[in-house]
């Protein structure tokens, strides 16, 4: 009987089918919005395995497989690399549904921006194709602090964690607070638990900053979509205060991000707020060499969340040579040690100290964390998919 040697076994596991759900992507590059933090792990997905893998985009109903050849387009249109990326989409994806493409059984199914999992028709489809999901868990908010979500996101995420635990073949966490808490929920509701393992997020590489800073005073950065849980209303508040006690060399906020939802008292602050109109910059949209110009010349990036998952602003603020003040959360310690300076979420008083104390030239705080930076080394994709393409070597 013939034995598979090692160099055979890879063989076979390279070429297995992967398809790539592309649904959230696509939907977002239609709509014209710039991606977020989830969008970014998809993007980093779509880079990784493009040249093995197949395009799936749920339509109407239908799960559409692209061709190998039109997958590419469909990879290089998302990923910024043709001119015309909503047209190429279109056609794609237009071909595909007309032609009823074929399906591949047993292909591996990544899943990594939670689209669609709160529809149970999703683990329908999986099990009729006889598909190996392979799901991106980014955190269990919704269901741990729903006071930050939109009206019946528990309720979705409840069902996308079961369409996770039900038909996973295995489950990617982006770090061990999110494994931890993904794991005692599962035994909490006696529910089996897929594989599963922890691979910290990556960060990219932004372009040389422009020498001139943007700003001729000093400022700070808030890095991240306008939701409750970042708590932006938090530093408003705090930013209000400061000007309206007439405290000298009140520095600026530049709040890179765009508006989310359940946020209105901060638009209203935004946009009614006397005090606050010399003093806010909102970037809705910025491109990767503004935001490079923007962290490089920043006193320090701010990071007030309540919750994280993970907290890729943070990661990516030290990789780039900038502190960080942020609020004291578990997973913050673990991405980033002891190196940020740490802050109650609602320690508003110690927040102005901090804020004052990095705005001066020479702040013995920031001082202070710029020499503990040097210890500092920030995950890069290649050692997340390292670690990716272990776990799949496990399952296989």
């Amino acid at each position: 009987m013939a034995v598979a040697t090692p160099v055979m076994q890879r063989t076979a596991r390279a070429k297995t089918d992967v398809l790539i759900d592309v649904t959230r992507l696509a939907a977002r590059l239609l709509e014209g919005k710039q991606p977020t933090g989830v969008d970014r792990v998809s993007l980093a997905y779509v880079q990784h395995f493009r040249h093995r893998a197949h395009a799936l985009v749920r339509h109407w109903g239908r799960w559409v497989e692209l061709t190998h050849a039109d997958s590419q387009r469909v990879f290089g249109a998302l990923l910024g690399e043709v001119a015309r990326p909503a047209r190429t989409l279109r056609l794609c994806v237009g071909r595909a549904y007309v032609l009823r493409w074929g399906r591949r059984r047993g292909a591996l199914l990544f899943n990594t921006g939670h689209s669609g999992l709160d529809q149970p028709t999703y683990a329908t489809q999986v099990q009729r194709r006889g598909l190996r999901p392979l799901y991106f868990l980014h955190d269990l908010i919704p269901i741990t602090h729903p006071e930050y979500c939109r009206a019946g996101e528990a309720d979705r995420h409840q069902q996308r964690i079961k369409t996770m635990l039900d038909t996973g073949y295995g489950l990617i966490c982006n770090s061990t607070s999110t494994q931890v808490e993904l794991r005692s929920y599962a035994t909490s509701l006696s529910l089996r638990t897929p594989p599963n393992a922890v691979a910290p997020l990556g960060t990219a590489a932004l372009p040389p900053p422009h020498s001139e800073p943007p700003l001729p005073s000093p400022y700070f950065v808030v890095l991240g979509t306008v939701e409750p849980r970042k708590n932006h209303l938090l530093l408003l508040h705090l930013w209000r205060r400061m000007v309206e006690a007439g405290s000298k060399g009140v520095p600026h906020l530049v709040i890179v991000g765009q508006r989310g939802w359940e946020c209105e008292q901060v638009i209203d602050l935004l946009e009614r707020c006397p005090a606050l109109h010399t003093r806010i910059i909102e970037k809705s949209r910025c491109d990767d060499q503004a935001l490079s110009t923007w962290l490089h010349h920043a006193r320090a990036l701010l990071f007030p969340s309540f919750v994280e998952g993970f907290g890729m602003p943070l990661v990516e603020a030290l990789q780039h040579g900038l502190p960080v003040i942020a609020s004291d959360l578990p997973v913050f310690h673990e991405v980033a040690g002891e190196i940020p300076d740490y802050v109650d979420a609602l320690d508003g008083l110690g927040w102005q100290r901090l804020v004052l104390d990095y705005t001066q030239p020479n702040s013995p705080a920031r001082a202070a964390q710029l020499a503990r930076m040097k210890s500092f080394s920030a995950p890069s994709w290649g050692q997340h998919f390292a670690q990716v393409d272990a776990f799949i070597e496990t399952l296989a």
